[in-house]
């Protein structure tokens, strides 16, 4: 896959993705790299310890978020993204955004790969941007928008539901100009799921391998592992490393986690056996 010039390739390892929240009110780690040097630190010491992406924020996604302006959100990412361009760091880029403006600016400033958690339904301008600027996407399921997705999610069958609607958006995005090879799915873990939900989605994760494209899982810290081990968000390493293992060997290619170190380990030996 190439993006924006840089290119990644999947079937070899599973690319690990640091998250990098520029936020106040994210749900894990918000507020903790809100100060640019700080965040831009951050992220140099996910790619040290082997991240091959980075996803960077400005607005939660959290159950019940209230969004942000995008002036407000371009004001916390751009001088991240262009200070982690600058340093020519052997690492893609991702925006994780909702609204093409910011998309497009963050793309200019040196971004690779736009991570829509509405898979290019949120702004009706996404999908050309993406198309003009040669951009990986990530288009990921959720069930209504953050402030509202987990009252009371329903589903007849979760599995087979996520995958029609992403077998869908991925024609939509095609249709829109996007190039096939640049498009990674994400089930979306956690996003208009109940804890069994997403336990089903993990279980047949292999399923999602029929759409032909790079999968993304993010469990990283979420609730469902919290309630699972009755844990707080700051004890869920463990947890969350489990999973990825589970998803790594059912099919994911790209893991998104805040535990990068650990991750890495437990990812190439994970690798190791089913790669």
């Amino acid at each position: 896959m190439n993006c924006r010039g840089k290119s990644i390739s999947f079937g070899g390892i599973t690319h690990i993705m640091g998250v990098l929240n520029v936020t106040p009110d994210s749900f894990s780690d918000g507020g903790d790299y809100l100060e640019v040097n700080t965040a831009i630190a951050h992220a140099k010491t996910m790619v040290a310890e082997g991240a091959t992406i980075i996803d960077i924020g400005g607005e939660s996604s959290r159950p019940g978020a209230e969004p942000v302006s995008a002036e407000v959100e371009l004001h916390r990412v751009l001088p991240v993204i262009r200070a982690l361009n600058s340093e020519q760091l052997d690492v893609l880029l991702s925006i994780d955004t909702t609204k093409a403006v910011v998309a497009q600016q963050a793309l200019e400033a040196g971004a690779h790969i736009i991570n829509d958690i509405t898979a290019l339904r949120g702004d009706a301008a996404m999908a050309h941007v993406a198309t003009e600027m040669e951009a990986g996407v990530i288009l990921m399921h959720m069930k209504g928008t953050p402030r509202t997705m987990q009252q009371s999610p329903q589903y007849k069958n979760v599995v087979e539901e996520i995958y029609e609607a992403l077998e869908s958006w991925i024609n939509d995005a095609t249709q829109n100009g996007i190039d096939p090879n640049r498009i990674i799915v994400d089930p979306g873990i956690g996003f208009g799921k109940t804890i069994k939900q997403n336990l089903q989605i993990l279980k047949h994760l292999d399923v999602f391998k029929q759409l032909n494209k790079p999968i993304l899982i993010g469990t990283s810290r979420k609730s469902f592992i919290g309630n699972l081990l009755d844990l707080p968000v700051t004890e869920r390493v463990e947890g969350s490393i489990a999973t990825v293992c589970w998803a790594i060997a059912h099919g994911a290619d790209i893991v998104r986690v805040h535990d990068v170190k650990a991750t890495v380990r437990a990812a190439r030996m994970i690798d190791t056996l089913y790669r």
